[in-house]
């Protein structure tokens, strides 16, 4: 199954707190579930950064600590991808927006996942076995 790197505490907004949209440089084509990586690293700077982000938008995100990390931790199905100008809502100005819906939580699953800046590093979509998520997502 096709799964994305996301940095905390994005990735647990993703699945947690409605995060509807993905901000990326690049489009995606794809259309369809998607498993929702939580990448392993992620800056006190980062952190606060988003979080005063996401108070904005009405959300409390847990403390850093607390965040799974270097683990698969849910599905989300990709809809659309339409680039935008400008901020709305989750998107942010001068990226793509991969629109989102139907987050679901799974038993988190421990595996080393994949960060791309750009559409030459393959974009940050990878493969997981599907006999690691048929486990845990049926």
């Amino acid at each position: 199954m096709k799964a994305l790197s996301v940095r905390q505490p994005w990735a647990w907004a993703i699945i947690y707190a409605l995060k509807n949209v993905e901000n990326r440089g690049w489009p995606i084509h794809y259309r369809g579930d998607i498993l929702i990586h939580a990448a392993k690293t992620c800056t006190k700077k980062d952190y606060q950064l988003a979080r005063e982000f996401c108070h904005s938008m009405g959300v409390v995100i847990p403390e850093l600590i607390s965040l799974r990390r270097g683990q698969v931790i849910g599905i989300v199905t990709i809809v659309d991808c339409k680039f935008s100008q400008v901020a709305s809502g989750w998107g942010m100005p001068e990226q793509y927006h991969w629109k989102l819906e139907n987050p679901r939580e799974i038993t988190p699953i421990p595996y080393i996942g994949r960060l791309a800046l750009s559409v030459a590093e393959g974009l940050g979509i990878f493969e997981v076995p599907d006999d690691l998520v048929m486990e845990v997502a049926a």
